[in-house]
């Protein structure tokens, strides 16, 4: 039970962690211009050698980056508050009861990053400007879409895990 335990703490780090990752680096969208430095577009800037603010990020045109934006740390949020809840569950729990407030925190927090991610794929062409439209998903992106199934299997094995002695 020991090892189960530590897998699943491990898991939930790791999900968290990534979710930090994606949620913070600056490599969603990455364009490399022929002979120029390449430019990393997050949610939040746009960097080369130089870091400025994506362009009308405050605007209702900018409506679905800052449902990216709202989501990812709403993931991030919910993915951390569910490890905490996990570890008050682990000491205040009967013995047999299931891990359920757990487990419906941290599959919200799989859902906050599906819609997230799912936005982004769509909508990524709306809120970028021109020159940075003709470019790929950049490393953060992948690990958006990385952390959901991990979150999910994450949520799913605390809503079947019942505490032990």
């Amino acid at each position: 039970m020991l090892i189960i335990l530590a897998f699943i703490l491990l898991f939930h780090v790791a999900a968290a962690i990534l979710l930090f990752v994606a949620t913070i680096h600056n490599a969603w969208w990455v364009v490399s211009p022929v002979g120029l430095d390449v430019i990393y577009a997050d949610l939040w800037y746009s960097c080369n050698s130089t870091c400025y603010p994506v362009e009308n990020s405050h605007t209702v045109d900018a409506a679905f980056l800052q449902t990216v934006q709202a989501t990812m740390i709403l993931a991030t949020i919910l993915c951390c508050v569910s490890f905490f809840v996990f570890i008050l569950q682990l000491f205040k729990l009967q013995q047999g009861d299931r891990f359920v407030f757990t487990a419906i925190i941290e599959l919200l927090a799989s859902l906050c990053v599906m819609i997230a991610a799912s936005v982004y794929t769509a909508q990524n062409k709306s809120f970028h400007v021109a020159s940075l439209r003709e470019g790929s998903y950049g490393s953060s992106y992948i690990l958006a879409w990385i952390s959901f199934p991990m979150t999910l299997i994450s949520g799913l094995m605390y809503l079947v895990l019942r505490k032990r002695k």
